[in-house]
């Protein structure tokens, strides 16, 4: 990281990442016939070897030591190194992503976002979840949106490598004609796992997945990436209270871990970046979460007296300024918001029977810093219902055919919801955008390294 050469004896700060803190190498010139030229070849950044004497240090800010007895450059960097001893700033860090690793913020990031990545795998084996691969090339849209990724294989190219739209394959009406293509129809990445997991679930009873998804959504905010994780456990013979438990009780239980595993990690998070984030954790960890239904909270956030810049109004999405103040402001700890208008959630949600299927059984998981968390709800098992659901938004039986059969042979009860894993990673560390916990991340216009 740094060297400080005092003519007679030099200090080393050497670390291999394997935490934030490294350890001070002492070399002694008078060890080291060639001592002025090795000092010319250790500039910030560079590789090295130590083999030496681990001792207790004479010096403040260490325990322990190493009297270097041999120092062996294994790869220089000269001074057009970009991480010079200064702070550099994230928008800057996220230009030099393949560096940025080597700094102390995104190197705490990526040993919470492995140790919150154990905890998850931890979790639901623990409690006997099966983990289960889903495809991340789909025909499917698992929330109706229409912001998926297109995959496709008919894009020609001529000689020179280039994309030559012109010739591809037309049905009558103009549209391109997907059944020529690779998979014989239209297919896209994936925004949830959620859809294959209701199979496994209706099989092995609770089970999960974790791994990477995609939008095309063109928004460059905070929040917001083109490639992020999700974790999506599915259970069935459970019901929405279960889906909460389980929520609750996964939330905690990987807060708990990080808390245990990368104790000098989240206290510099909580020095240098968020200086509430320990105690909003131990709040977290030591109280049970807040539960209010959808009408309640719309209900608060119209009485607050708390001037929104979107209005409140029974029916529409709650929108993040009404999310963190529910979960910073009024509750002050993290809320379950729940059985929310059928008309802002997905097809598959259950519709209530005590309101005429005014409302469904969804939840969101509101924590204080971030908002939204999770999202789930109890899957709507009833076939007539649930075609009927999609014949109201013009959806496809015949593309959604296998999903039905889950209702036609031997359907259950099941309810499951998902985690954004960068949003929990946010949650965890106090870091502010979204795109400094994830290694490389993909927004509109970039998708470098």
């Amino acid at each position: 990281r740094t060297s400080r050469d005092q003519k007679a004896f030099a200090f080393l700060d050497v670390n291999d990442g394997s935490s934030l803190s490294g350890i001070q190498v002492v070399v002694d010139a008078k060890d080291f016939g060639e001592y002025e030229e090795l000092m010319k070849q250790l500039g910030t950044g560079t590789a090295v070897a130590v083999r030496g004497d681990v001792v207790r240090s004479q010096g403040k800010g260490q325990l322990l030591e190493v009297l270097a007895r041999e120092v062996r450059v294994l790869g220089e960097a000269d001074g057009s190194y970009p991480l010079q001893k200064k702070r550099h700033s994230m928008e800057f860090l996220r230009s030099i992503a393949h560096l940025r690793p080597r700094t102390n913020s995104i190197g705490a990031v990526a040993r919470v976002r492995s140790a919150l990545a154990h905890a998850t795998h931890s979790f639901f084996q623990e409690r006997g979840f099966v983990y289960v691969h889903s495809p991340i090339i789909t025909s499917s849209d698992c929330e109706g949106a229409g912001e998926m990724f297109r995959v496709t294989t008919l894009l020609p190219e001529n000689s020179e490598g280039q994309t030559t739209p012109g010739n591809l394959p037309r049905e009558e009406d103009g549209g391109v004609d997907f059944s020529q293509d690779f998979f014989g129809k239209g297919t896209f990445l994936t925004v949830s796992g959620q859809l294959s997991a209701e199979a496994y679930a209706c099989a092995l009873s609770d089970v999960y997945t974790f791994g990477p998804t995609f939008r095309a959504e063109n928004s460059n905010t905070t929040r917001h990436l083109a490639e992020f994780w999700m974790i999506e456990p599915e259970m069935a013979f459970a019901d929405l209270q279960d889906d909460m438990d389980n929520a609750e009780a996964y939330i905690q239980f990987c807060i708990s871990y990080a808390m245990k595993q990368c104790k000098a990690d989240l206290e510099f998070f909580n020095k240098f970046v968020d200086t509430g984030l320990l105690s909003r954790m131990q709040t977290m960890i030591q109280e049970p979460f807040a539960r209010v239904s959808y009408t309640e909270a719309v209900s608060i956030l119209q009485k607050s007296g708390h001037k929104f810049e979107f209005p409140v109004a029974w029916g529409d999405d709650l929108a993040t300024e009404h999310e963190r103040f529910l979960a910073e402001k009024h509750f002050g700890r993290p809320v379950f918001v729940f059985n929310y208008p059928a008309s802002i959630k997905a097809f598959y949600m259950r519709e209530n029977e005590e309101d005429d299927g005014r409302t469904v059984a969804a939840m969101d998981l509101l924590v204080p810093g971030i908002g939204e968390l999770v999202g789930g709800s109890q899957r709507e098992e009833r076939l007539d219902r649930l075609e009927k659901k999609m014949e109201l938004l013009s959806l496809s039986k015949e593309g959604y055919w296998w999903y039905l059969d889950l209702r036609r042979y031997g359907s259950v009860p099941h309810s499951g919801y998902g985690v954004g894993f960068e949003r929990l990673v946010q949650c965890v560390t106090g870091m502010e955008n979204i795109r400094d916990v994830i290694p490389f991340p993909r927004h509109p216009g970039s998708a470098e390294f």
